[in-house]
């Protein structure tokens, strides 16, 4: 390599001739190339990721600062050199006709060559990892993980999370990309609250989701479901209750209208307004049919305005608003290991003392897991058999309770059904009527979304009923809506 001193004494690149600018260059250069090639990435990308916003937007921007601070400091800290007023720097010259000039040129330029390759790679593979479950449900454990439990064992655990919090088109990019940064400060701050509320008030309509594999014009007509429980007595009595579900279909074209799925945006639109954050209490229903003829039904007593910005257009997510995070009561999650036989029915009051150690209040999981086993092991004293209940009923605690978050299923209504919460009798509770004496079709009579086949134990489930039979209650009969006595216990 030849060095030779300027004629006019000039010293153009004089000042970044140190390692401290050149190793600045370099991690800028890198820094530029990561955020030009994942902004390409999440710009062809069928699905917007927040998290990739973090990386495109924060991180390979904060290279390529970083890179020239300190590409700025070692000037600063050449031009302070002795010398540097004196003019005495030299430029550098490559000669490649020399073969050491040579031998650096290539090895310069294959250096340069890997470098980029693996900011490629990198950036690629970190382009995926932030799409993944895995990142979204572990880059932020304690924040995270009760959704992350409760995916696993939903009916959606093979649909990556970005498909339905965040879908497809342009419209959401710069959305999701607000989002991903505001739940990195949320997170680094310890500003994020606990549990995590819910409905999430800007998720995308169901429409530009669901359906996506959803086909809501299908007729799904009838389906035949078997529910079995146990009663919380000394022989933990079985309890099974057999039904026909009304599903049905909202499209004329692919069969009749009516069933569940009436309620369907095919050809009408249903808006309702809500009073309580998580939209439980439901005073106000409006109808619109496919002849545009329009219904409004209030409950009783509600009088107030109603103003349009504050009406939501019913979808999917109104019943099924718990498609990936489905959370357990403690009744129906030992009701569900008994019928497996996971859970000994013969040991006596089993399902009560199960029920009744999931429903105390706990601080953390160590303490609760502690606790289950001090309980049942004092309940069933020489009993070899408990310890592989206590083992099923902590895992049923693990699966389904998160103190560090304060998440369960008593912070999460779910909304098919009426069982634990009002679900369908938010609206169908036949309180809600029209200016002119209409009412909503009141679904606490059993037989408007399903038909009892068979109900009890025994012999008599043996016997089946084509009409239909009215619902018997286990033990004494009660009055008023499910959730009303029903609360995840006994």
């Amino acid at each position: 390599m030849i060095t030779t001193a300027p004629a006019d004494g000039s010293r153009p690149l004089s000042l970044l001739r140190n390692w401290l600018s050149l190793s600045g260059l370099v991690i800028m250069l890198g820094g530029l190339f990561s955020f030009c090639l994942l902004f390409l990435l999440d710009s062809l990308a069928h699905f917007s990721n927040p998290y990739i916003g973090i990386l495109t937007y924060l991180i390979a921007p904060g290279f390529v600062l970083l890179g020239l601070v300190m590409t700025g400091a070692g000037a600063l800290k050449q031009k302070h050199k002795p010398g540097y007023s004196s003019g005495t720097f030299t430029r550098v010259f490559v000669d490649l006709s020399r073969p050491r000039d040579r031998k650096v040129a290539g090895l310069f330029i294959a250096g340069s060559i890997l470098f980029l390759l693996v900011s490629a790679v990198g950036s690629y593979q970190s382009y995926h990892f932030s799409e993944s479950t895995q990142f979204c449900g572990q880059a932020c454990h304690t924040v995270m993980k009760p959704e992350l439990v409760t995916y696993q064992h939903g009916s959606h655990a093979r649909v990556a999370c970005v498909e339905c919090h965040i879908g497809p088109g342009a419209k959401w990019f710069v959305k999701a990309k607000i989002s991903g940064t505001y739940q990195l400060y949320a997170v680094a701050f310890n500003k994020y609250p606990r549990p995590i509320p819910t409905p999430i008030k800007n998720l995308r309509p169901a429409q530009e989701t669901c359906e996506q594999c959803h086909w809501p014009k299908k007729f799904v007509g009838n389906l035949d479901r078997t529910y079995e429980s146990f009663l919380g007595d000394e022989t933990n009595t079985p309890y099974t209750v057999r039904m026909t579900m009304k599903v049905g279909g909202g499209d004329p074209t692919h069969g009749p209208l009516g069933g569940i799925h009436w309620h369907m945006n095919v050809g009408k639109r249903i808006e309702y307004l809500s009073t309580d954050p998580a939209r439980q209490k439901i005073p106000w229903v409006r109808m619109v049919d496919a002849q545009g003829v329009v219904t409004e039904f209030r409950a009783k007593g509600f009088t107030n305005a109603i103003a349009e910005s504050a009406l939501r257009r019913m979808d999917c997510m109104d019943c099924h608003n718990r498609p990936a995070h489905a959370y357990q009561s403690p009744n129906a999650a030992v009701n569900l290991q008994l019928a497996l036989g996971r859970i000994d029915r013969t040991l006596p009051w089993i399902k009560t003392n199960a029920v009744f150690v999931l429903t105390r209040n706990y601080t953390n999981e160590t303490q609760a897991l502690q606790r289950i086993a001090t309980h049942l092991s004092t309940q069933y004293p020489n009993e070899h058999r408990i310890r592989a209940v206590i083992e099923v009923v902590q895992e049923i605690y693990r699966d389904n309770f998160f103190p560090d978050m304060s998440a369960s299923w008593k912070k999460y209504p779910d909304n098919i059904g009426h069982k634990d919460w009002p679900g369908c009798f938010r609206c169908h509770d036949g309180r809600h009527t029209s200016a002119d004496g209409l009412h909503i079709l009141k679904a606490n009579d059993c037989n408007t979304c399903h038909t009892i086949l068979t109900q009890g134990g025994g012999g008599q489930l043996d016997v089946l009923t084509p009409n239909g039979q009215k619902f018997k209650h286990p033990g004494d009969e009660v009055e008023g809506a499910c959730s009303d006595c029903h609360n995840g216990g006994l």
